[in-house]
């Protein structure tokens, strides 16, 4: 069974693609999230969670659904963390949490997408991102061949650096970034309610026609990538950044 969490739609792609070519049941963590409901999952095959990284972890969100999200069947977990770059020592608390949940873990795998974070930085334009996602697909084929086999994903080196990002300067990103202060509609909005739908969180109302936050922000990056007129803001910081959208709704 396949689990996954997204806010543009890179996690959700790949996990798409896995379902395919696994042939598994597909779950969305979105919408149990924005219903708030809490389920209990049997499976013959493996779980696989496949997120978005932020700040070098798994986020916490997801990681906190797990936690409140009962498992029965077969208890192997393998985890792909799909992000720009590196995925830091999110494996050690990946790890933590299969074995506070009595799950076997099997591994965590990195898995390089289309930069999406819109708010704070610039975004791959098409030429570029489409070429990020073929490599992407071939290589969600082979963790996928891996995952057939029953095999482990190779275990990721992990320096001290590693070891400082996914831990006190996970905690400081989400203290000074994470949170929607800076989010704004300029007059561009056209009130079409798509940022309200996409949230994962219910963080987002119109009031007046006009997109309000409500302070329980994951920086999913929905809301202000998924805008079809372009309307949302991030303080000064995302004016001029392309906007990167490929979820499916």
């Amino acid at each position: 069974m396949i689990f996954y969490f997204s806010g543009t739609g890179n996690s959700q792609r790949t996990a798409i693609q896995m379902s395919e070519i696994l042939g598994d049941e597909i779950v969305s963590m979105n919408k149990y999230l924005k219903k708030g409901e809490k389920d209990t999952f049997h499976s013959e095959d493996p779980l696989v969670f496949v997120a978005p990284t932020y700040s070098w972890k798994m986020p916490k969100v997801v990681d906190g659904w797990i936690r409140e999200t009962k498992f029965e069947g077969n208890s192997n977990a393998y985890f792909i963390l799909t992000c720009a770059g590196s995925v830091g020592n999110a494996a050690a608390y990946a790890k933590e949490l299969c074995a506070e949940k009595g799950l076997c873990f099997c591994g965590l795998a990195l898995l390089i997408m289309p930069n999406n974070y819109v708010a704070l930085s610039n975004t791959p334009d098409e030429t570029e991102y489409k070429g990020i996602l073929k490599k992407a697909g071939e290589r969600t084929a082979s963790l996928a061949a891996l995952i057939k086999k029953g095999e482990p994903f190779p275990e990721i080196p992990v320096t001290f650096k590693d070891k400082i990002v996914s831990g006190p300067v996970n905690g400081l990103f989400y203290t000074l970034f994470v949170h929607d202060k800076g989010f704004a509609a300029s007059d561009a909005c056209t009130a079409c309610g798509k940022c309200v739908k996409r949230c994962p969180l219910n963080n987002i109302r119109l009031v007046d026609k006009k997109p309000v936050w409500n302070g329980n922000c994951t920086h999913c990056m929905a809301c202000i990538g998924g805008c079809p007129a372009e309307a949302i803001e991030y303080k000064s910081a995302s004016r001029g950044n392309r906007r990167y959208y490929i979820m499916e709704d």
